[in-house]
């Protein structure tokens, strides 16, 4: 006899098309599920930033700092100069400066070189620990210029003392651990300030970002001539500092920084534009 078709129970329908529905939504959630690579993927590239924009920082602000990288370049000319191949603002170079000392080449110092970095980390964590105190940036780097003019111009009078020859004795390393520890304070507050292209003692990644962002890499430029001014005026300050040391000692640079910083910083708080710094 042929076999007789029987329909299913209603209650079997209902199953089956339930579990038909909860498959396709889970096959759908599954396919349209994005996970943050997928999501950046399918961002559209034309996507416009709708963060807001950090501020550019005041004339005042660039003027100020642009001093303090010629004051670094001067600095650094006295200290290798005349402190028998030390750095004392740039530490990079003070590393290196160290590796030959540790190699045995001539005329490098371990202990020169151990006595500016830890002095440049001292003035730092040194430097940090008040800024948790002073909650104005303003505030704080006039304090910190005038920090760093202070300790410039004790390590003047100590060139001075020793008839500006400080090459050796006690003379040296005073002067290296006084001018380590202000450039120590300085780099923690420009740390701190975060200026573009201004980092006042280093111009590494300044020229990298002038030939990599350059029309010849086919970017635009940004910030182009912040970074020619701050390439130029590590370069005036160098030659400078090694004339002046060259026909006068140690002891006239390190005065004349003193006083420029100190002046520098009168100004920067008596400018109504430094308030923007706060803002």
């Amino acid at each position: 006899m042929p076999k007789r078709h029987v329909a299913p129970s209603e209650p079997a329908l209902s199953r089956w098309s339930t579990s038909g529905k909860e498959r396709s939504t889970r096959a759908s959630e599954t396919g349209t599920r994005r996970t943050p690579e997928r999501q950046e993927a399918a961002r559209p590239a034309n996507q416009v930033n709708t963060s807001p924009p950090q501020p550019e920082p005041s004339r005042i602000l660039l003027i100020t700092l642009t001093v303090l990288t010629i004051v670094s370049g001067v600095v650094d000319a006295v200290s290798y100069l005349g402190l028998g191949h030390v750095f004392t603002a740039n530490m990079t170079g003070n590393v290196v400066v160290l590796g030959f000392a540790a190699a045995g080449a001539k005329g490098f110092s371990i202990a020169a070189s151990l006595t500016s970095l830890g002095s440049f980390l001292l003035g730092a964590a040194v430097a940090g620990r008040i800024c948790l105190h002073i909650g104005s940036r303003r505030r704080w780097l006039v304090f910190a210029m005038a920090a760093e003019g202070g300790f410039t111009g004790a390590a003047a009078i100590a060139s001075a003392l020793a008839s500006g020859i400080v090459g050796a004795g006690w003379a040296r390393y005073t002067v290296i651990a006084l001018l380590a520890f202000a450039m120590g304070v300085r780099n923690s507050t420009i740390r701190r300030l975060a200026v573009p292209e201004m980092t006042t003692t280093v111009l590494t990644l300044t020229l990298t970002g002038l030939a990599a962002d350059s029309s010849l890499a086919g970017g635009h430029n940004p910030r182009a001539a912040r970074r020619t001014s701050a390439v130029l005026a590590m370069l005036v300050g160098a030659i400078a500092g090694a004339g002046l040391f060259l026909h006068q000692g140690a002891t006239w640079p390190l005065a004349i920084v003193a006083v420029v910083v100190l002046v520098t910083a009168t100004l920067f708080a008596m400018s109504k534009a430094s308030k923007q710094l706060d803002a």
